[in-house]
């Protein structure tokens, strides 16, 4: 699995999703920086990291949507490349079109800084391969402008089409501990083709034994997993 992480000003968990995949793969990451036109040759999947591109000036992730490097990303997504974006790389996917809703204020205006737990939505995906069905795993999340909002066509066109990837529920699998009031508890969501994965929490901050816990890491082992089997 070849992969590479975009790299905006203000990015500040481009290094943690690196080495993500890294872990996950065996194989260094490439870094590319927000005014490079082209992508590397060869690239199996592209991450979008956390942080505050731009130091969210005018809206989160609304320049970095504009940055040369995103019309890239979107030239790959739509022949069928490998998105991944997390918190503010789930905002630049949004205001890039690749994904649909918006990200709006938390519902206590307030910024959001601890664990929570997702419910795994859909295993038919790149990403959540290696989940079982229903399966609850913990997972941080750092944000102020997170909750995820889709009007009634969106959210159905969603549930219809199984692209509900994972939803904010308590330790056992039940509806609620929604930290930021998201439509219908959703922490994220894939795209028409089910190859680009938005989503609020960080699986990256969670995926080494040195920081805590592991749940994280099977985002990262199912994406390198999935390239491993496809067919040449």
């Amino acid at each position: 699995m070849h992969a590479a992480v975009i790299v905006f000003p203000g990015s500040n968990c481009d290094r943690d999703l690196a080495v993500a995949f890294e872990r996950a793969s065996g194989r260094k990451t490439t870094m590319v920086w927000h005014k490079d036109s082209m992508l590397p040759d060869g690239l199996d999947v592209i991450g979008i990291p956390g942080g505050f591109s731009f130091g969210d000036y005018l809206r989160c992730g609304a320049i970095a949507a504009r940055s040369p490097v995103v019309r890239a990303v979107a030239e790959f997504a739509n022949r069928g490349g490998i998105v991944f974006g997390v918190c503010n790389g789930f905002q630049v996917l949004i205001e890039a079109g690749l994904l649909p809703g918006a990200l709006m204020r938390n519902s206590t205006l307030k910024f959001v800084c601890r664990d929570v737990h997702l419910r795994t939505e859909t295993t038919a995906s790149p990403f959540t391969g290696a989940f079982a069905p229903g399966e609850v795993w913990r997972v941080p999340v750092a944000h102020h402008d997170g909750a995820y909002i889709a009007d009634p066509e969106t959210l159905a066109t969603l549930r219809g089409e199984g692209r509900i990837a994972f939803t904010y529920c308590t330790p056992d699998g039940a509806p609620g501990d929604n930290p930021n009031g998201s439509t219908a508890d959703i922490a994220g969501v894939l795209g028409r083709n089910r190859r680009v994965l938005g989503m609020m929490p960080h699986p990256e901050r969670l995926a080494d034994p040195a920081l805590g816990g592991i749940d994280g890491a099977k985002l990262f082992e199912s994406l390198a997993s999935s390239l491993a089997s496809a067919p040449v």
